[in-house]
């Protein structure tokens, strides 16, 4: 099991490694990297939970997760 100490140091690593690589589709990979790192099996649904339509909002209010392009 990963502690939650450990989840930290693999998204600091990312973002450090990563972060400072230019364009916005690399940077929406480095966030997306870090989500995974940080939510672990949870990642699918909080990704869902995201992208569907906030209660009372039009149904056509569906946002789509960008997961990047690796650099």
């Amino acid at each position: 099991m990963t502690t939650q100490k450990e989840k930290m140091v693999e998204e600091v690593r990312i973002g450090i490694r990563y972060g400072q690589i230019d364009g916005g589709h690399h940077k929406m990979w480095v966030i997306d990297q870090m989500l995974r790192a940080l939510t672990g099996g949870n990642y699918d649904k909080i990704i869902e939970q995201a992208c569907a339509p906030e209660e009372g909002a039009d149904e056509d209010e569906v946002y789509e997760w960008d997961c990047g392009i690796a650099p």
